[in-house]
């Protein structure tokens, strides 16, 4: 015992002194945490609970580690929610949800039994009641795969066998009585929607729709929705799939705001990462009426999960996918999350901002003065928070995390003639994806640029007049010595930044 305590604060320590691990990003605190996906999140009686995937180094399989929290900063971890089951080796993403008496499911991506005489794998549930330490799951798998088709279930509508998913499945919500569940649709476009004699009804993304009067037997609706505009300007192409979707209520403000009457769908493609779609819900049919993404260039923001909170709050989280391949055979850990971010609709866009909870972490302000020139002055350049304002639509940012030589930087500005919000990472070290990541945004007429950039040692994350938002990982060759910071384009009216308490525990 003794020699395992030691052990135990060698390791905390080692992660301490890691340059390139978060302090205030949730970072997962041990073993393996790829595929790293954001899972499970509920609400209940005031604390958010969030689950996330890692593979277990132990049994080899992938599990569902549990957090909980007040503040959604700080984090009390719990024992693992969901862990290889009778030898099989676990399982994959899917949501939470809480009933009304209190008690929580998980939905989640089961791998087949290591006996498949009982069970293929598929869609299974898990459930407990407060507080939520002991998850007991459900005799029977909710939704079985086919035979030799683990996330491809076979229904016969009007006589005739159509393959659906039964992967990657939604949260559960509840209407007139009902339960309904998505489930995800890349093993059916991977085995029956590519290549040249496909079928046009499997390609795409899309998710399929199961229904249950008591969270026990389900039974398939149809299809949850088409894509309006398959490929057409930045809509999904035939290439990309649903899958990780939520689906929750949209409100009209940050906090407190009322019900608009629209749905966001929010959801990965594997190749082109998260995006979403806006709009209604009718009877058992998702109507999009918009589309736009939180990742362009690659897939680096990725599995997004979310829930509602008692603020009226649609909180998300994502998997931030662009670690360093060998990260965990290197520095010992492996997994980081983007901030929670609170989603709402107003004015007819999706608009993003961090939780307000972040704020409390802020001290050490140092206010942008004239005199200052280009220089922007940082207290802690590796982990910190600069909120700048701007007049007039010219181009206007922040070069950060800039070595001593000068020569490996990450810039982050507005571009008016380019109408989008860039962060370009090409010249940030020698590691990492190295990308000029382009959102499209563009000021209205008389509006002021405002920014809102949050770095914390390996990431950067940048909210754009909190109507969007760009986030990735950086690796500086030299990431203790790369702290400086200088204005892009034009002065600020006005910048504040501040050093960002550790809120991980390590």
């Amino acid at each position: 015992m003794k020699a395992d305590v030691i052990l135990a604060r060698k390791y905390r320590e080692h992660l301490l002194n890691d340059a390139y691990r978060p302090v205030y990003h949730f970072a997962i605190p041990d073993d393996l945490g790829f595929p790293g996906d954001a899972n499970g999140a509920f609400y209940a009686d005031g604390v958010y609970h969030l689950m996330y995937l890692y593979k277990n180094s132990e049994t080899d399989a992938f599990h569902w580690g549990h957090l909980s929290s007040l503040d959604l900063v700080h984090w009390r971890h719990h024992p693992d929610a969901l862990t290889d089951f009778e030898g099989d080796r676990g399982c994959f993403s899917g949501g939470g949800f809480v009933d009304d008496d209190g008690t929580a499911y998980l939905t989640f991506w089961k791998f087949p039994a290591t006996n498949k005489t009982k069970d293929r794998g598929g869609i299974a549930i898990a459930y407990s009641k407060p507080p939520y330490d002991i998850w007991e799951r459900m005799e029977n798998i909710a939704i079985e795969s086919a035979p030799d088709m683990w996330g491809i279930t076979d229904v016969k509508i009007n006589g005739e066998r159509v393959h659906v998913g039964s992967a990657d499945p939604s949260n559960i919500w509840k209407a007139n009585g009902k339960y309904y569940i998505q489930t995800g649709n890349k093993p059916v476009l991977d085995r029956f929607g590519r290549g040249e004699k496909a079928e046009a009804k499997y390609q795409g993304d899309w998710t399929d729709l199961f229904q249950s009067d008591d969270l026990k037997n389900w039974e398939y609706v149809g299809r949850f929705y088409d894509n309006p505009q398959m490929g057409v300007d930045d809509y999904p192409d035939e290439t990309e799939d649903d899958m990780c979707p939520s689906f929750l209520p949209l409100y009209d403000a940050e906090e407190n705001g009322k019900p608009t009457g629209k749905y966001l769908q929010i959801f990965i493609s594997h190749n082109k990462g998260c995006q979403y779609y806006i709009g209604e819900l009718d009877g058992e049919h998702f109507i999009p009426e918009q589309h736009g993404r939180m990742s362009w260039k690659d897939c680096a923001y990725f599995a997004p999960e979310a829930l509602v909170d008692d603020k009226n709050r649609q909180i998300v989280w994502a998997w931030l996918r662009d670690n360093l391949s060998n990260d965990f055979k290197r520095f010992g850990w492996s997994g980081a999350f983007g901030l929670p971010r609170n989603v709402w609709y107003e004015e007819g866009e999706l608009k993003q901002a961090p939780v307000s909870e972040i704020d409390a972490l802020q001290y050490g302000h140092i206010a942008y003065a004239s005199t200052d020139g280009d220089t922007v002055k940082v207290a802690d350049g590796t982990a910190c928070r600069i909120k700048g304002e701007w007049s007039g639509n010219e181009k206007a940012g922040v070069t950060v995390r800039i070595s001593e030589d000068g020569r490996e930087y990450t810039e982050i500005y507005y571009s008016p003639e380019e109408k989008k919000l860039i962060m370009d990472t090409t010249h940030s070290g020698s590691e990492g994806w190295r990308v000029r990541e382009e959102a499209p945004f563009e000021l209205r007429d008389g509006e002021k640029l405002a920014l809102d950039i949050l770095i914390d040692k390996s990431v950067i994350e940048v909210y754009a007049n909190k109507r969007q938002a760009i986030c990735r990982r950086v690796y500086p060759t030299d990431p203790k010595n790369s702290t400086g910071v200088k204005l892009i384009g034009k002065a600020p009216e006005k910048m504040d930044t501040y050093k960002m308490f550790p809120a991980n525990p390590y």
